[in-house]
């Protein structure tokens, strides 16, 4: 490994430290070598209107940066947002050279950053460990290009293949172990998503428990007939983040009363004039700032959202239970598998995650 290449390392752990804290920024870290290549300066991006990484990292350096070397995981920014342009930043501090893993996707600053360093006799590096970074960044560069959340399909199967008990009953399958993985990840996705019979047999919070999350977290709940009931529990949890209710337009006129209900205990009523345009809603969710969204059921709408191509990530647990008759399969299980580009196989106690991104979107 060369001394680029360890220092971009340090920066792509760095950058790890912001995971579920950044969105609707990336996470993005930075290091500062001084002339003699020592490591003078760290930083990365905390939060979303925080300070970027290349800043900390500069700030920490201080005046030991003029002529060392900045090594960057993502792109720096040109342009005023809630702060400014990093690109200026890098220039004042007198940095000789940047690396740079990857270009951001972002039209507002694609090539504009490295150009405007260039443009001032800054030698400017791009690419390497190009795939880590975009990989720790899948959410973002998803919702940059596709204008759309980085979509993750979560199911609990039986080892037979079911996903629930027959007659609409409330199944549980997975041990607390697998249950706390769940959790943490909630704490660092954008959104959760159910359909309207997970709402009405399971009655679930949705909230991310026994884990830290310093942001809301908005709760998308798929409803075209407008079925769930404006007691379900979910709409006790307003202060955790947004409840958004998708349903059509037919519908908002057949149940006025209904919708209003909906609306009196906190839900924000999205409407499609097509009952399957989960396209146009997973955009609608893009503009609200959404960049990563797991969708934990039910059956109905795993497969809208499968055969339409929206599924960027798999993760299927698998309990040691078997419900045999008294079980509904869920998707063809060894299809779905097939169409995994990567696979990741850990044990959580007795279940076992099955992970992979699908081949369509990787």
């Amino acid at each position: 490994m060369t001394v680029d290449e360890q220092h971009m390392q340090q920066a792509l752990q760095l950058a790890a430290n912001g995971r579920g804290r950044t969105s609707p920024n990336p996470m993005v870290g930075a290091v500062v070598t001084g002339r003699d290549g020592q490591i003078i300066g760290t930083g990365y991006h905390e939060c979303a209107g925080g300070p970027h990484a290349e800043v900390r990292a500069l700030r920490e350096a201080g005046e030991d940066a003029v002529g060392g070397t900045l090594y960057c995981t993502l792109e720096p920014c040109c342009h005023r947002g809630r702060t400014g342009p990093c690109t200026e930043e890098i220039v004042t501090a007198g940095i000789r050279r940047v690396v740079v893993a990857t270009l951001d996707p972002n039209p507002v600053v694609h090539g504009s950053g490295a150009e405007i360093l260039r443009h001032h006799r800054i030698v400017v590096d791009v690419g390497l460990c190009a795939k880590a970074a975009r990989d720790l960044n899948v959410a973002f560069f998803t919702w940059i290009v596709k204008e759309r959340p980085f979509v993750i399909m979560k199911v609990a199967l039986s080892i037979d293949g079911c996903f629930v008990r027959k007659g609409q009953r409330r199944t549980k399958l997975t041990s607390d172990t697998a249950d706390s993985h769940v959790h943490s990840l909630r704490a660092e996705v954008d959104g959760i998503a159910v359909g309207s019979n997970t709402v009405i047999v399971d009655d679930p919070l949705l909230t991310a428990r026994h884990v830290i999350r310093d942001r809301p977290l908005t709760r998308v709940v798929f409803d075209r007939r407008l079925r769930v009931s404006p007691s379900a529990r979910l709409f006790g949890t307003r202060d955790a983040g947004p409840i958004i209710l998708v349903t059509t337009e037919a519908q908002c006129e057949q149940q006025p009363d209904r919708v209003q209900a909906l609306r009196d205990v906190g839900a924000d009523i999205e409407t499609v004039t097509n009952p399957d345009g989960m396209g146009r809603v997973l955009r609608s969710l893009g503009r609200r700032d959404l960049t990563c969204l797991v969708v934990e059921g039910g059956k109905a709408v795993h497969q809208a959202l499968w055969f339409d191509r929206h599924v960027d990530r798999v993760q299927m647990f698998i309990a040691p239970i078997r419900l045999g008759l008294d079980g509904e399969q869920w998707l063809n299980r060894e299809f779905v598998i097939k169409e995994l580009a990567t696979i990741n196989v850990t044990n959580f106690g007795p279940d076992v995650l099955v992970e992979g991104d699908v081949y369509w979107n990787y």
